[in-house]
């Protein structure tokens, strides 16, 4: 009975120890995922600046 009693209370179950594991690598892949696509917008907004300011610069075509 103490064996039934540590399980349910706080022995390791190793299928949940697994699927914290699987979470903890899935948090860390989407943190991740996270990061690439923020510098990928920083990229984007920068050229999208660019053009922004070069098309400024120039005269109007039928001015």
């Amino acid at each position: 009975m103490a064996k039934a009693l540590f399980g349910h209370v706080g022995g390791s179950d190793p299928r949940m120890v697994s699927e914290m594991r699987r979470l903890q690598k899935r948090v860390r892949d989407l943190e991740d995922e996270i990061s690439r696509l923020q510098a990928k917008n920083d990229q984007l907004s920068m050229a999208v600046t660019d053009v922004a300011a070069s098309a400024t610069d120039r005269e109007p075509a039928l001015a």
